[in-house]
């Protein structure tokens, strides 16, 4: 029996996601210890997620602190890079302690702990980076990450992909590296010389995402897993009036960690209330404090388990989060994407390319755009039925992220502590 120690950000659509593949590596015999919010660990707890060989303790209380100061509605809202540098420095003092006292076999690091992350390989434990969202890394035939493009074949179509990626690479070189170096040269290590480094310096890059919404990859780099979208809601009591009988639900979601997109809701009670339909809205942590009109075909709940809902749903509208996106894909529920900042964009290009939803851009959210998007939206039942057919079943995804993880244990101290990025 080996211990894997599993670091995440304070982030539930970070956490939630690794559940089946870390069951799925305790039910191998292995100890899985995950580093996470206080909150969050919690949460786990309550759900039984924390039995058979899981355990879970809380972070550093300074990276939740810092989150606190940083999102709600009089904070930034946004977690961007900046924000998610500056608690690196406690994340790598975090991780150290934790390396120190749990004594693990290999690590599995969230890409969003930048701080631990960076600290991983200065342990001579093998490590892994995993990512819950499609993969930011390029190759042929795909299109530059971030940007929402779509994918465009032949000699142009490569062009167009080799001279934006490589602005891609230095917009986010720009933002990412100099925080990321200066916690670098605290760790001893060299400075990276491109964003890209950061993927290619694991061991391992664990991606939580698979066909529709990653597109087809013909070069990845062996240490590159693509194992599949795993999705966990923890279990909860499916609500009475959810199954009374009336007109199909819409769900409205905002998202689960903080980024100021109240008025998508606002917008979606606009817009929805003379439809044939009922209106399921979750704010998550806007719900204290976002205020919304009044409609009588709307119900407005802090969090409602995806899983029954989607099941009634004649479709969803969100902020394109991996989490709600993965879910609704694979119970062919149509999607309508209103990406805001973060990898949304990017996610909600993939919804689109992958025929199971619409886009509408947050810039041009609006009552009469956003319901006929609603409208196309539904109009795609049978291709998102047809789309959900082709998704793998979470536990095939676990399966694949407990094969992947268990490599790591098998490594030799002799391998290379990194790679040189040559793209």
């Amino acid at each position: 029996m080996s211990t894997f120690l599993v670091y995440t950000p304070p982030a539930a659509g970070h956490v939630f996601p690794l559940v089946p593949g870390l069951r799925a590596l305790a039910s191998r015999g292995h100890r899985v210890h995950v580093r996470t919010a206080p909150d969050l660990v919690d949460r786990l707890a309550g759900a039984g997620v924390l039995t058979g060989g899981i355990e879970a303790s809380a972070i550093d209380p300074r990276i939740t602190a810092h989150v606190a100061a940083s999102d709600g509605p009089d904070g930034r809202g946004v977690d961007d890079l900046a924000d998610l540098l500056a608690r690196s420095r406690w994340e790598a003092e975090d991780l150290h302690a934790c390396v120190d006292r749990l004594r693990p076999a290999a690590l599995l690091v969230d890409g969003n702990t930048y701080g631990a992350a960076t600290a991983a390989p200065t342990t001579g434990l093998p490590w892994a980076i995993v990512l819950p969202s499609v993969l930011p890394y390029p190759g042929a035939g795909i299109p530059p990450y971030g940007l929402g493009l779509r994918p465009r074949g032949g000699p142009l179509g490569a062009v167009r992909d080799a001279v934006l990626w490589k602005v891609v690479e230095r917009a986010y070189g720009k933002a990412l590296l100099p925080g990321l170096n200066d916690v670098r040269r605290a760790e001893g290590l060299p400075p990276l010389r491109s964003a890209l480094e950061y993927v290619d310096g694991a061991d391992r890059v664990l991606v939580l995402t698979g066909e529709p919404l990653e597109y087809p990859r013909t070069d990845l780099p062996a240490h590159i897993r693509i194992v599949g979208g795993q999705p966990w809601d923890p279990p909860a009591d499916e609500p009475a009036w959810l199954a009374e009988p009336g007109a199909p639900w819409v769900l409205v979601t905002c998202s689960t960690h903080y980024q100021g997109d109240e008025a998508l809701a606002a917008t979606a009670v606009e817009a929805l209330r003379d439809e044939p339909v009922r209106v399921l809205v979750t704010l998550a942590d806007a719900y204290d404090t976002a205020t919304l009109p009044q409609a009588p075909n709307v119900r407005v709940e802090r969090f409602v388990p995806h899983a029954p809902v989607l099941a009634r749903a004649a479709a969803v509208v969100c902020p394109s989060g991996m989490g709600i996106v993965a879910k609704s894909v694979a119970a062919g529920v149509p999607v309508v994407a209103v990406p805001f900042g973060r990898d949304q964009p990017e996610v909600a290009r993939r919804v689109a390319q992958a025929g199971t939803g619409v886009v509408l851009p947050a810039r041009k959210l609006a009552p009469a755009r956003l319901r006929q998007a609603v409208r196309d939206a539904v109009a795609l039942r049978d291709e998102a039925r047809a789309v959900a057919a082709t998704v793998a079943p979470a536990d095939t995804a676990a399966g694949r992220f407990a094969d992947a993880a268990g490599e790591l244990v098998g490594l030799r101290d002799d391998r290379p502590a990194g790679r040189t990025c040559t793209v």
